[in-house]
């Protein structure tokens, strides 16, 4: 379709029947996001009403499909990059954010740690050094007046707010750690999410475990025992071994879906249990 085409059919959305409209948009869609500049331009130029509505509803699609494809792929090739996988579902919301923000503050967080790390650190040094950088200098802290708001999952509001949820603050705190080579990886725990400090000389030995909600409290085995055992559940790897960047992501959406539960917003509860469904590592 070139231009002239596209513009045409674009101008035809605001058609009083309903059935022309629908055909109009299912073209618009299957187009894929190359035409939402020129939608987003109609839509800027329109004082109609019904037409931005039905324009808002086209771009949305396309980008709900752009997400869908994206996280398919992640989950088939890319699971590797715990990053990408989130700013993926950074963009089911903020579509239009400049990805490279994120990854600068980041970089610029592990900068600021990197200055002061030294070899001959102790884990748990190391681990006083990162909450000194992640929670006393950059102010990161847990959002315990709005805990069920949506904006704790994506990974911009909380870098920009600087509050978030245990499983959100975890995947800052370990992102930068691990770009500092230091071991740190997600714990799946049920009702929480906690990281552990993997032994160098044994990586699949847990020397602690790390409660980022509490600004970096140290946790031992014991600790991590029994509060599943409050919870009626046995000790297993699955709850005390690190889990893999796909269970992150699926974590992260179905607090998503709670989220959006939590405000009423039904209609991106279901879009969000869509996203979830497609990342079933069955």
């Amino acid at each position: 379709m070139n231009e002239n085409e596209l513009k045409a059919l674009i101008s035809l959305l605001d058609d009083p029947d309903t059935e022309i409209y629908h055909e109009l948009a299912d073209k618009l869609i299957s187009s894929g996001p190359e035409v939402v500049p020129f939608l987003e331009q109609h839509w800027e130029q329109s004082f109609d009403v019904l037409l931005q509505g039905r324009v808002e509803e086209i771009i949305h699609k396309i980008q709900f499909n752009q997400v869908k494809n994206d996280l398919q792929l992640w989950k088939i090739s890319n699971q590797e990059d715990l990053l990408e996988g989130l700013l993926i579902v950074n963009r089911y919301q903020y579509a239009n954010l400049h990805e490279d923000e994120v990854r600068n503050q980041l970089a610029e967080l592990k900068r600021n740690a990197w200055y002061h790390l030294m070899y001959e650190m102790t884990p748990v040094e190391k681990v006083k050094l990162l909450n000194n950088i992640l929670f006393h200098e950059f102010g990161l802290s847990g959002n315990t007046t709005d805990y069920h708001a949506p904006q704790n999952s994506f990974l911009n509001k909380v870098l920009e707010t600087k509050k978030g949820n245990p499983i959100s603050l975890a995947c800052i705190y370990s992102l930068v750690a691990q770009r500092l080579d230091i071991p740190i990886h997600g714990i799946n725990l049920p009702k929480h999410f906690v990281l552990a400090y993997m032994d160098e000389d044994n990586p699949e030995e847990v020397l602690f475990y790390i409660n980022v909600f509490n600004r970096g409290q140290i946790m031992r085995e014991e600790d991590i025992r029994s509060f599943l055992q409050q919870l009626n559940l046995p000790p297993s790897d699955e709850y005390m071994k690190p889990c893999d960047n796909l269970a992150i992501v699926r974590r992260v959406l179905r607090n998503l879906v709670a989220s959006y539960e939590h405000v009423d917003n039904l209609e991106k509860k279901k879009e969000v249990q869509i996203l979830l469904d497609l990342t079933d590592p069955a």
